[in-house]
């Protein structure tokens, strides 16, 4: 069974930076895709980044691109999101999502992943 646990959400002024982790176990074929995926309240869960355990093929929503970075430590069992330019509409409850291999076309999808963590909030204030 796949474990995963997130740690690192906090209050952070806009504009600033924070890094989450998620901490992995359990086999490797259901962690081949790890990621994030973000709840703000009233909405519904999207996805956020998305990569394959050996840290290839990254993958980001348009609407973190070029803000946020995905990576990976396969040894360690570690992912990391580094969030910069943080800005108040990143607010939400963030989620380390995992699933065994599937079409590139349904990472995007939250029930693609079945193993969950418990969620992290993040909150960006003005």
């Amino acid at each position: 069974q796949v474990q995963l646990r997130e740690l690192g959400g906090g209050l952070v002024q806009a504009g600033g930076s924070l890094r989450l982790s998620c901490a992995a176990s359990g086999a490797l074929y259901n962690r081949y895709y790890i990621g994030w995926f973000r709840q703000a309240p009233g909405k519904e869960r999207e996805f956020v980044a998305t990569i394959t355990w050996t840290g290839s093929t990254p993958y980001y929503s348009d609407s973190v691109k070029g803000r946020f970075s995905i990576s990976i430590d396969n040894a360690k069992n570690m992912m990391w999101l580094q969030m910069n330019s943080l800005k108040p509409e990143d607010t939400a409850v963030y989620y380390c999502a995992s699933s065994p291999p599937v079409q590139a076309t349904a990472l995007m999808r939250t029930d693609t992943y079945p193993y969950w963590g418990q969620g992290t909030q993040v909150t960006v204030s003005p």
